[in-house]
């Protein structure tokens, strides 16, 4: 619920995930994988589109979606 309250606060029809690794490597975790896939079903619920999730780190950044992890 967390996730999508202020894109429902906004009527926002999209939303970008974006976290950090502190580690330093951009590599998503198998949870990451998991909760952007329970993110995309909960946006169907919600008529709110996940466009990607992104992961940031010391060492470079990835696109969850451009690497089709958790993404149909």
């Amino acid at each position: 619920a967390e996730l999508f309250r202020e894109a429902i606060r906004q009527n926002c029809p999209a939303i970008i995930l974006v976290h950090n690794h502190p580690s330093g490597d951009p590599t998503p975790s198998a949870e990451d994988i998991e909760l952007t896939r329970q993110a995309i079903e909960a946006g169907k619920l919600l008529d709110i589109e996940v466009l990607d999730h992104v992961v940031v780190a010391q060492r470079g950044v990835i696109s969850l979606k451009e690497r089709k992890l958790g993404f149909a």
